[in-house]
Parts: structure tokens; C-alpha cells; sequence
């Protein structure tokens, strides 16, 4: 297979967890990257499920972090229907700065991005069953790549909801552990350690 035929998506949200990517379509090899030129932001992008997603939009000297995945291009009508509301694009390898040595296959890269940011509101909050699956995503791949996930994310001031007890997340994970998701989101959210605390088995 010759380089223009491998496809790959930079997935920044749930896309960074591998069970969250099988859910949708088949996809290969993935490497953790920070994306340049974006910056990534919670808003509204549906009010379907009443809560909010991470999005980005184009930032000249911001940065988000991400998994570059291998995509068959067969698979990307799945992919472009589960992002509905996003735009996809391509994005440059040189806009890619990888947490390992491995250098980055040769192919086609995109992201799905959107160029305005609606931020949540009490109809649609952050959703706890979402933010859980995104960060266990990102524990795959390590402490400082989970810490950049939450430092390079904006909108953390805005409302959050513990729904873990009903999830509004589609593909929500209900066997996550909680606890070392719950330190870690302590020190960003707006709730407190009791709140946080209530799980899916509660």
C-alpha cells in the first residue's frame, strides 16, 4: 500500500480511547501526538444527548494533544457520521509533534474541527459518563500525555454533571474504575470530591 492510500484521523476526544474507536468503525495502528495550530475547547455541538464534547478550532500558536489512528478510507463514512456537526480537514505532518521516537507514517491526515465555540450551559453540561472515557483513553498512553489532556483543554469552569448513575453519553464505559479518574479531575472541575465520588456501581 503506497502512502497516499493510508488514511489517519487525529482524534482528541473520545476518539483517544481505543474501546470508544472499535465502537464506530475498524481502525489500525495509533500514535499519541500534540496537534499545532488548534486549540481545544468544551462547547455545545449537539443537543441531543444534553451535554457537551470537546471540539477544536484553529489557534495559530495553541496546542492540543491527541492520537494520530490508522483509518481504512472505506471506514470514514462511519467516522464523518459519529463526528456529525464537525468538519473534517486535513491536517500538515508538520503540524504533528509526537510523545515518542517512532517518527509518524506517511499518509493523509484529518481532524475534525469546527469554528465556532458554544460554551455549556445547565442543558448541556460536561457529562461525567463522556469525560471518563476520554480520560481512561488518555491513561493509555500515560500520566504526562492524561496531564496534557487537561491542561490544553479549555471550558473547565463551565457546568458539569455527575450522570454516571444515568449516563447521557451514547457509548458510555460503566466498568471504568473511577477513583483515579476522580483525582484527577479534583483539581479541574467544578465539583467537589463528594460529588465526584457517586460511580456508575452506587
Amino acid at each position: 500500500m503506497s502512502s497516499l492510500d493510508r488514511h489517519f484521523i487525529l482524534g482528541y476526544g473520545s476518539l483517544i480511547n481505543g474501546e470508544s474507536r472499535a465502537k464506530t468503525g475498524e481502525t489500525g495502528n495509533v500514535w499519541p501526538v500534540k496537534l499545532h495550530g488548534f486549540e481545544r475547547h468544551w462547547s455545545v455541538m449537539s443537543v441531543d444527548y444534553g451535554m457537551s464534547s470537546v471540539a477544536v478550532v484553529h489557534a495559530p500558536e495553541k496546542a492540543c494533544n491527541g492520537v494520530l489512528v490508522e483509518v481504512p478510507f472505506d471506514q470514514f463514512p462511519l467516522f464523518d457520521e459519529r463526528e456529525q456537526g464537525y468538519q473534517r480537514a486535513k491536517i500538515d505532518a508538520e503540524q504533528l509533534t509526537t510523545y515518542q521516537d517512532d517518527p509518524l507514517p506517511a499518509g493523509t491526515y484529518w481532524v475534525y474541527h469546527t469554528h465556532d465555540v458554544v460554551e455549556p450551559h445547565q442543558e448541556c453540561p460536561i457529562a461525567l459518563s463522556y469525560l471518563d472515557v476520554i480520560l481512561s483513553g488518555c491513561l493509555e498512553h500515560g500520566d504526562a500525555f492524561t496531564q496534557d489532556f487537561l491542561v490544553l483543554t479549555r471550558g473547565w469552569t463551565s457546568p458539569l454533571l455527575n450522570d454516571r448513575q444515568a449516563p447521557r453519553y451514547p457509548r458510555v464505559q460503566p466498568d471504568l474504575p473511577t477513583e483515579r479518574l476522580n483525582i484527577l479531575l479534583a483539581p479541574v472541575t467544578t465539583l467537589s470530591i463528594k460529588e465526584l465520588s457517586v460511580t456508575y456501581e452506587s
